[in-house]
């Protein structure tokens, strides 16, 4: 029991962890343009995840549970909706099983607003 305790706790210790950390280091964030830099979050596993739920382009083992992300400009002409969706979706649908980056804090504001030029350039 004791050692299932410990486990759990080192686990969730990796977790937090990796979760803290930048999705890239500052001298990567240097050479990677705006919308590298946006596809990278959505990309990793880690951070943004948007490729646990959604179709991507070019993503590797996506999934089908939230739309694809295709033809964003045309589906959220308005840049501050799309990032409002990604800052708290359940504003819009209290159902929505998308995780409120923003509000929970699990990317930063500048990290929202990279992978908003990122998702709306799809």
């Amino acid at each position: 029991m004791l050692n299932k305790k410990i486990l759990l706790v080192a686990s969730l210790s990796v977790i937090a962890g990796l979760m803290c950390s930048p999705a890239f280091t500052e001298g990567e964030s240097d050479s990677m343009s705006r919308l590298e830099q946006g596809q990278a979050i959505a990309f990793n596993r880690v951070k943004g995840n948007c490729l646990a739920c959604h179709y991507i382009e070019g993503g590797e083992l996506t999934g089908n549970y939230g739309p694809p992300l295709i033809a964003m400009k045309i589906r959220f002409p308005d840049r501050d909706v799309l990032r409002a969706q990604i800052w708290d979706a359940s504003i819009n649908n209290p159902d929505t099983r998308m995780p409120p980056f923003g509000r929970n804090r699990i990317l930063t504001e500048e990290e929202i607003d990279l992978v908003t030029d990122y998702i709306q350039s799809l």
